[in-house]
């Protein structure tokens, strides 16, 4: 299938597109990991960035609230973030020191939840700000990304653990080690298929894992592509970006794996979400978003 690409260059190329999301505008919203902002841009290319109150946190995922307004984590800054539609920025700031906050998003109890990467631990996080934190069983977890799941769980990924978690909303932990020794996974989406789809970066792989903790892992072409991010497409299959190989892939519920280049060499392709339009959209680290048309 031919993949149309346009790219839309951010003001301060320099920013740091990273993570992407749908807002509830029918915008696309975006944190800029290297300037400290957060920026919004609309089908038509047309964007506007938000500064943070504090250089340097590095706003790193974002997703929509329960509330109307985007939150986004500061990874540096040891925060989560909120953003209404109209550019009013907020922070809170977490109860463990030196957290890490990584992946977010809104789960089906109306708060926010979000992996403390540093910490090893689970935040919950209220729309008031108030937090509930929920450790890990292993030592030196890296907890990336997490996803609400299709069993009323959250489910997460382990990085330095190896392994992929799910943690009910009473704050139960269960965990799946993977087959792939050192397979570092990174991106997790529920798929289409009731199963959960995720990226190992370390192992250039594809996984699947069912809610009842089966794993399926299915080889990239190419190995050192450094998967980052997956989410489901519109078409059923789900779509990855290949940081490493500046390349997007698409998966099948059946394991057929396409990857598609990106125009501009070197672009460092990070999050990647579905737009209100129907196509996919993802942010290059080097300065610009990216909108994905078959």
């Amino acid at each position: 299938m031919p993949l149309h690409i346009t790219e839309f260059p951010v003001p301060t190329p320099e920013s740091g597109p990273y993570g992407i999301t749908l807002g509830p505008d029918g915008a696309l919203w975006f944190t800029m990991v290297h300037s400290g902002r957060v920026g919004r841009i609309t089908t038509d290319g047309e964007v506007t960035e938000y500064p943070l109150d504090t250089p340097g946190t590095g706003p790193t995922v974002i997703t929509p609230g329960p509330d109307g307004a985007l939150w986004f984590t500061e990874f540096r800054g040891h925060r989560v973030g909120r953003v209404t539609t109209d550019g009013e920025v907020t922070s809170h700031a977490l109860p463990t020191p030196d957290a890490g906050p990584f992946g977010i998003v809104t789960g089906a109890d109306g708060a926010l939840w979000c992996t403390e990467a540093n910490a090893g631990r689970i935040a919950r996080i209220a729309p008031d700000g108030r937090t509930t934190e929920h450790p890990l069983p292993l030592p030196d977890a890296f907890p990336s990304a997490i996803t609400t799941g299709p069993d009323d769980r959250l489910w997460f990924t382990m990085n330095r653990a190896n392994a992929i978690g799910a943690v009910t909303y009473d704050g139960e932990v269960t965990v799946h080690p993977l087959p792939t020794p050192d397979a570092a996974p990174v991106g997790i989406t529920a798929g289409g298929d009731g199963a959960l789809w995720f990226v190992e970066i370390g192992a250039g792989q594809i996984g699947r894992i069912t809610p009842a903790g089966a794993v399926t892992e299915y080889p990239l072409p190419d190995r050192t592509a450094r998967p980052h991010a997956i989410t489901l497409g519109p078409d059923g299959a789900c779509w990855f970006t290949e940081w490493a190989a500046n390349r997007v892939g698409r998966i099948t519920p059946a394991g057929e794996i396409t990857t598609f280049p990106l125009p501009t060499p070197g672009s460092e392709p990070h999050g990647i979400a579905l737009g209100p339009d129907g196509t996919l959209w993802t942010a290059l680290e080097t300065g610009t978003i990216a909108r994905l048309a078959g």
